[in-house]
């Protein structure tokens, strides 16, 4: 098949009950910036990419509470103990201790609304 992506997620969508709380809590987490975005008939806040890309966004929604949705890996600035950190002070929860894995290492945790995450960080 000729029309291969280049990966197999195309992008993905976080449902959270407050949008500004949301954009305030994975903005800390991760230490990159969120631009709200209202041209669509929802708003929404767009994590930014290098390539000005479409990554992943916020929209106002019904979050999978308790961890139940899928899980998504994010990247964050700093080290994964210091990503640890702000999850817990932005008012997330870490569930998990840092599990390493051949690619890198990595640990479960989940924002205010229990949506499940994951933050990744590879070998170098």
């Amino acid at each position: 098949m000729s029309d291969l992506p280049q990966n197999a997620l195309v992008w993905a969508e976080i449902p959270v009950s407050d949008l500004d709380k949301a954009i305030a809590f994975y903005s800390a987490v991760t230490g990159g910036s969120l631009n709200r975005n209202e041209s669509g008939p929802n708003p929404i806040a767009d994590f930014q990419t290098r390539d000005n890309g479409v990554a992943l966004h916020l929209y106002p929604g019904k979050p999978a509470e308790d961890g139940r949705g899928s899980t998504l890996h994010l990247a964050s600035s700093g080290t994964l103990e210091e990503t640890m950190d702000r999850v817990n002070d932005a008012g997330g929860n870490v569930v998990s201790p840092i599990i390493d894995i051949p690619p890198g290492r990595f640990f479960y945790a989940t924002d205010p609304d229990g949506n499940s995450l994951g933050f990744f960080r590879p070998r170098s």
